[in-house]
């Protein structure tokens, strides 16, 4: 008798949840105390979900339609599942949210005193997704970026109960430095949907057009301004680096861990000699050990 297969039941939650092994950077170590594990992991599934809704990359079937009470054929509405997204988050704060990740942020939001403001922010990130795919300037990144990423390193000082201005100021600075650097090594995965990140007044500098960013290797041009930006990121990096030095034990390691994921992405963008278009340049292990234990040392 030949046994029959059989598919596990969609499991929305657990399904985002697992991504976390893939990220860059890890999101919940294990060496953080169980408390801040959970209510980091609490956080990044709400981050991931929100993504996975502005990029299209929801699981097949509709079941996180059906759970923020939109109709499963409107689950490719990206912009209506944002807005049902935003509305179940209002339920974090005030009733009872009726997406699992979202029940299970909401113990993390009482616990840590949470603000909407973070939250909220990377919702608004997504949906400018959906309606800006180009950025003129720097400057029009740059304020991408103080809600695409700099929400994420402002939560984790919340939840850590280590906010303080400059702390944040230099989170921030850390935050987008790593959002360009994906930007960098994502630039044909972005152009695929339609995305492109690099300012088009670099673009422009560097006699750069969106077709030759189509290409399965980067010219000279194109390799020029990969690393101009690449060294923006630098720059930010090491502005917010002194972030890692203001803290203490485990927290200290966590955040020297971030920032060594930043530069050792960096390293493998320069190995490859700037040429992003093949694919992302991703770091090894061994070089992300070795950027974390210059920045643990404050040099780098």
């Amino acid at each position: 008798m030949t046994g029959t297969r059989t598919s596990r039941p969609a499991d929305p939650e657990r399904d985002t949840l697992d991504k976390a092994a893939a990220e860059n950077f890890p999101v919940a170590p294990f060496f953080l105390p169980r408390a801040w594990r959970d209510d980091l992991m609490a956080v990044y599934g709400f981050a991931r979900l929100v993504d996975d809704i502005g990029d299209g990359d929801l699981a097949p079937g509709g079941a996180d339609a059906r759970l923020l009470g939109v109709a499963p054929q409107d689950a490719d509405d990206r912009l209506l599942m944002l807005d049902a997204f935003e509305a179940d988050l209002g339920r974090v704060f005030d009733s009872t949210p009726r997406h699992p990740l979202l029940r299970r942020l909401q113990p993390t939001v009482r616990r840590r005193a949470l603000t909407p403001e973070p939250f909220l922010g990377l919702i608004a990130a997504n949906r400018q997704d959906q309606l800006v795919t180009r950025y003129e300037t720097y400057d029009d990144l740059l304020a991408y970026c103080e809600l695409s990423a700099n929400p994420v390193g402002r939560l984790v000082l919340a939840v850590t109960g280590t906010s303080t201005p400059e702390r944040i100021r230099l989170s921030d600075a850390i935050c987008t430095a790593l959002q360009i650097v994906e930007h960098v090594q994502d630039v044909a995965e972005d152009l695929g949907r339609d995305r492109i990140y690099l300012p088009a007044e670099d673009m422009k500098r560097f006699h750069v057009r969106e077709s030759d960013l189509a290409t399965d290797h980067a010219g000279a041009s194109v390799r020029a301004l990969v690393a101009y930006e690449t060294e923006r990121a630098v720059g930010l990096l090491n502005e917010g680096a002194p972030l890692v030095g203001s803290v203490h034990g485990r927290l200290k390691l966590l955040l020297a861990g971030f920032v060594a994921g930043g530069r050792a992405a960096v390293r493998a963008i320069v190995a490859a000699e700037y040429d992003v278009l093949p694919g992302p340049p991703r770091a090894g292990r061994f070089q992300l050990l070795r950027e974390a234990g210059v920045t643990l040392r404050g040099k780098g």
